[in-house]
């Protein structure tokens, strides 16, 4: 399904909410699949939000080029976790197009994912609609593809190569309004309804 989404702030903005995510990592050099899952909230922020300014700033871009960002926050385990191992977190992501019509451009986290330090990627969308990044860390490299199958279910795949040499899909789906939590909550934090690594973008 191809949902009409014009750019990437508009799939930003879908992704807006509170989602439950079930993960598969393959973990190349062991030969293993591990699954989890996690609870994430997307909340939009406005192209003004103090955030996003010194998001700009800290990685050296002019904050009138942003269109629009989010702050994400996660709660997470995964099946391989050791005891009293969390996986809990936030990042602000921040949009900076370099096309007219929004497709392509920066994106810019205060906190990475697949290293914990200030991150951006190239973004772009394809013909179906799908977003895709590409991260460039010290050590590794990620690619990831980010697509809507409805307005309330999204599938995410993605690619690590370096020091750490992995592949991923999750299936993620929206969270009924009465039915969600927020990551801290007593009920999130447990690993009965949490499940992913910091290893993704918007907790994600």
């Amino acid at each position: 399904m191809t949902l009409p989404l014009d750019d990437a702030l508009s799939f930003f903005q879908l992704s807006c909410g509170r989602w439950r995510s079930q993960r598969s990592v393959h973990h190349l050099l062991h030969r293993r699949a591990e699954a989890g899952g996690s609870l994430i909230v997307v909340e939009e922020l406005a192209a003004d939000d103090q955030r996003l300014l010194e998001l700009a700033h800290l990685h050296g871009q002019d904050p009138a080029g942003l269109v629009g960002g989010c702050w994400v926050r996660w709660s997470a385990s995964m099946a391989w976790d050791k005891a009293g191992e969390d996986h809990t977190g936030e990042s602000v992501i921040g949009l900076i197009p370099t096309d007219e019509r929004g497709r392509e451009g920066l994106l810019l986290r205060d906190l990475g994912y697949a290293e914990k330090a200030p991150a951006s990627s190239v973004f772009s969308m394809d013909d179906r609609n799908g977003l895709l990044l590409s991260t460039e860390y010290e050590t590794m490299s990620v690619w990831e593809r980010f697509a809507f199958a409805g307005p309330n279910v999204r599938v995410r795949s993605s690619t690590v190569e370096g020091l750490s040499n992995n592949a991923s899909f999750c299936i993620e789906t929206r969270c009924e309004p009465e039915a969600s939590q927020r990551p801290g909550a007593s009920a999130a934090g447990s690993t009965s309804e949490s499940a992913e690594p910091a290893l993704s973008l918007l907790g994600w």
